[in-house]
């Protein structure tokens, strides 16, 4: 039961991370998520080519969870250091997204302690 709970947690946080790709391609406009070119609360400004560079990455990671979450469900042995690396990696992008990430970043932090304490 636990895996199941864990593999849908981990692709509901990838397709939260689609949040970051939508917006800076333009392909949402979301009152909550205003579109900027901007990372590290406002104080790196890259642009509106960087900016897309980085909703790649925020795609990237959704993949990537997705992957985990049913790497998890169906008892792949190597859903581990998937989870691991991407969890690693978006920890990165919500930094860079920071303040805005915020939320995202708590989940990743619970991630890597449900990774480090948590079920084997």
């Amino acid at each position: 039961m636990i895996r199941i709970v864990v593999a849908i947690l981990l692709i509901g946080h990838g397709l939260v991370h689609l949040l970051g790709f939508v917006v800076p391609w333009r392909l949402a406009t979301l009152e909550e998520m205003p579109y900027k070119t901007t990372l590290l609360a406002g104080n790196l400004d890259v642009g509106a080519a960087g900016i897309r560079v980085v909703g790649l990455l925020w795609l990237l990671a959704a993949i990537g969870f997705v992957v985990a979450g049913v790497a998890v469900f169906t008892l792949r042995p190597w859903w581990g250091i998937v989870t691991l690396g991407v969890t690693l990696f978006s920890l990165a992008l919500c930094i860079l997204g920071w303040p805005d990430a915020r939320f995202g970043l708590l989940i990743n932090l619970i991630i890597l302690a449900y990774l480090l304490f948590g079920w084997r």
